[in-house]
């Protein structure tokens, strides 16, 4: 209830349905009892008793309506719970960071799919019961306190079984639950990780093991899931025999009472019809209790992301990238047992392109993660001196002003579903005439990208990604660039832009990358190759060092390209 209003709002309203039901549930009886025995045993015409009967036709449909407003109440507040959550998680999971979600992206992502789909039956099935539970099982207790005390006994003697074998079962039902879902996690993240490097193992040959363990991770899923219904089944064979049971003693103590004329008709029929009814809501509680034990678990797997303890980002305005220089003293990252980058010192002018080498691993992408003030070093400093004002920390900055200044292009870009004009100046013209800006014409001459666009059936206004026209890595590196060009930010990272381009794709980003520099932009590139290298003004070497056993406990690992790139999307999107 903390973190979702809509719950808030659906307990109340499940509260008041509740308290109807209960009203409802003794009026029936009532009803029902009064309408019955004058015909049975005073003989009295049917056309006396027409009042009651109407009655009763009207209580009922009100206990329709009723229950129909408490199920469509219920699954529009696990709708909007779901929703919640999720949005929650994701906000929270951007402002832990890449490095957070390196660790626990694969985790994260199936408890937003699969995982908190448990929260639908604990809204819609659980939960609804208990609140009757805690007004109906009452009231109806009260009804038979005073209208016939052997009976109340009865049903007093023998309710408390049912919590005592719910507790017993259900410890043994979310112990099942927990299972399932850190299988499901297990299942998910092996999955997805399985997928980003198939290419990889089957050019190697070697994807026949990690095939297996997902298949051995869905038999155990499955296993898990019909143990847990077996618990289930259990548990609901077991409530319905003590529940029945306890029905059958108040009936066969009132049915001997009637026998001998020591209760008359009317107040045995509404014992009887009372009776189930008090124990209905709990028997209902438990035989939902799994659905409980589901949803409990998953909303602690997140309310443990929600109270993960997120970084305090800066609120000082960013420094004017296009006179200010970046410096990077002695910075350190810890990751999987190594400094990457290690003791790397770096200053980097405004205007001049910059290139960043190394070895794979040495921890260049980390370098550049920590100039997108995405990660923040273990050790050194990561600071921003402007022109005409004292140097700052970078984690001092305010992220949104930081980002504004900044054009990223990965190794990957990434495209999102539309139109060329969106994905690279964020709109497209209403008007079909409309010519494309001079700025953007000019930046795809300048990275070859105008000859994709002229070989496209509709254009700039050509739909791309998800549902349109497919594009290579060439070109979506291309598309990268263009939309950095066109952009008036003062610093662009470039995260090997020539990688996997053959040599007229590579001459196209090495005509970008000088025509960045013509404009005065600061460039920061990562760079294998020796022609990229050469159109350097700096060149910085970027080495990484074994961590002692003693500084690297409890390290994390630093996030990937993909992981840092999806962080900019997001806080884009969400600017």
């Amino acid at each position: 209830m903390r973190y979702a209003a809509a719950a808030r709002r659906y307990i109340a309203t499940t509260a008041v349905t509740g308290a109807l039901t209960a009203l409802l549930v003794v009026a029936q009886a009532w009803l029902i009892s009064r309408a019955i025995s004058p015909v049975i045993t005073g003989g009295a015409a049917p056309s006396t008793v027409r009042p009651a009967i109407a009655a009763l036709a009207g209580v009922v449909t009100a206990r329709a309506l009723v229950l129909y407003v408490q199920e469509s109440r219920a699954h529009r507040a696990a709708t909007d719970v779901t929703i919640d959550l999720r949005r929650q998680v994701l906000l929270r999971a951007a402002a832990l960071g890449p490095r957070w979600r390196a660790v626990h992206g694969a985790d994260t992502a199936t408890l937003l799919t699969r995982g908190l789909d448990d929260l639908e039956p604990y809204f819609t099935r659980y939960l609804p019961q208990l609140l009757l539970a805690a007004t109906v099982t009452p009231a109806t207790g009260l009804v038979l306190l005073t209208q016939d005390l052997p009976s109340a006994i009865a049903v007093a003697c023998t309710i408390p079984l049912i919590p005592i074998f719910m507790i017993l079962i259900g410890r043994l039902t979310q112990a099942h639950s927990e299972a399932r879902l850190r299988t499901m996690e297990r299942l998910g993240s092996q999955l997805l990780d399985l997928l980003a490097g198939l290419p990889t193992l089957k050019a190697l040959g070697r994807q026949a093991g990690p095939a297996r363990r997902v298949r051995e991770l869905g038999r155990a899923y499955n296993a898990t899931t019909m143990s847990t219904l077996r618990v289930a089944f259990l548990s609901g064979a077991v409530l319905e025999f003590i529940t029945t049971l306890s029905v059958a003693i108040v009936a066969v103590e009132v049915g001997f009472r009637l026998l001998y004329g020591r209760m008359d008709l009317a107040t045995g029929l509404l014992v009887i019809m009372i009776t189930p009814e008090v124990y209905q809501p709990l028997r209902q509680v438990g035989l939902q209790f799994h659905a409980s034990a589901n949803g409990v678990a998953a909303a602690e797997a997140v309310f443990a992301v929600l109270q993960e303890p997120a970084p305090t980002p800066g609120t000082a305005p960013a420094p004017d990238l296009r006179t200010a220089r970046i410096e990077l003293a002695q910075v350190s990252v810890s990751a999987r047992g190594a400094w990457a980058p290690a003791d790397l010192t770096a200053t980097i002018r405004p205007g001049r392109v910059v290139a960043l080498t190394g070895a794979s691993g040495t921890g260049k992408t980390t370098a550049a993660q920590l100039l997108l003030g995405l990660l923040p070093p273990d050790r050194g400093r990561v600071r921003v001196i402007a022109a005409d004002g004292p140097a700052m920390d970078l984690a001092d900055v305010d992220p949104a002003s930081w980002w504004e200044q900044i054009a990223w292009v990965p190794q990957r870009p990434v495209i999102v579903p539309g139109t060329l004009l969106e994905n690279t100046i964020g709109q497209t013209p209403t008007d079909a005439t409309a010519q494309v800006p001079p700025a953007l014409a000019d930046a795809a001459a300048a990275t070859g990208f105008d000859a994709v666009v002229a070989a496209l059936p509709d254009g700039w206004r050509t739909r791309v990604g998800q549902g349109g026209v497919g594009l290579s890595v060439g070109q979506r590196q291309r598309l990268a660039l263009t939309r950095a060009l066109v952009t008036d930010a003062p610093l662009v990272l470039l995260d090997e832009p020539t990688a996997h381009l053959d040599a007229a794709s590579q001459a196209q980003v090495l005509n970008a990358v000088n025509a960045l520099r013509a404009a005065g932009r600061t460039v920061v590139v990562i760079a294998h190759r020796a022609a990229l290298v050469a159109l350097a003004d700096d060149v910085v070497e970027v080495a990484s060092r074994p961590t002692p056993a003693a500084d690297s406990s409890g390290a994390t690992p630093a996030a990937s390209p993909a992981e840092a790139m999806d962080a900019l999307v997001f806080s884009e999107d969400n600017r």
